[in-house]
């Protein structure tokens, strides 16, 4: 089977076990491949096998929830439609996000680039949603990282209190939040 296959148990595994946690024994046993077929899907090893997901969360992030935040609709109806995308992902709050679980251990430094890189990019695209709406870019550019600590703290929370209505909640308050002042 292609690699790609792989790809849906990697990313679980890496959202509940984090880099570190995730060793090539469990990946084997979850995969049901030997670690020599492993090596041969991703000769890199486990670095290469996050990159994949990592590639994979790119690509439905910006299939999925870049392009929610685009359109003629009003700024509080896309930003609905990205919570809607992100509840998707996150399975209405019952699954962590494997970048909180990659900057924790050893990996952090492996993988902060990238993380960074897909953070920044999903702020940007939400300020400018705010700042077409008529915010000022220095407060369009802070509520978007708002937004990110909403997301992953909720995420986080209702992780350790093991009730994903906690996410589900920030989700719907959250577009509101955002448009404060706006008039939307």
């Amino acid at each position: 089977m292609p690699k790609d296959t792989y790809i849906p148990c990697l990313l679980q595994l890496f959202r509940h076990y984090g880099y570190d946690g995730a060793t090539l024994a469990r990946i084997s046993e979850a995969t049901g491949l030997g670690k020599a077929s492993l090596y041969h899907h991703f000769p890199g090893g486990k670095d290469e096998m996050v990159q994949a997901v990592m590639d994979y969360l790119d690509a439905w992030l910006a299939e999925h929830v870049l392009p929610s935040l685009q359109g003629d609709d009003s700024a509080l109806e896309k930003l609905q439609r990205m919570c809607d995308r992100l509840s998707e992902l996150y399975e209405a709050g019952r699954q962590p996000c494997i970048t909180a679980t990659l900057l924790l251990g050893s990996a952090r430094d492996l993988f902060h680039d990238r993380v960074q890189a897909r953070y920044s990019a999903w702020i940007r695209a939400v300020a400018q949603v705010l700042v077409d709406a008529g915010l000022d870019l220095t407060t369009a550019q802070q509520r978007g990282e708002d937004m990110v600590i909403t997301i992953q703290g909720s995420l986080i929370v209702a992780q350790g209190l093991d009730n994903p209505e906690i996410f589900q909640r920030s989700l719907k308050q959250l577009p509101q939040q955002l448009c404060q002042n706006l008039g939307t």
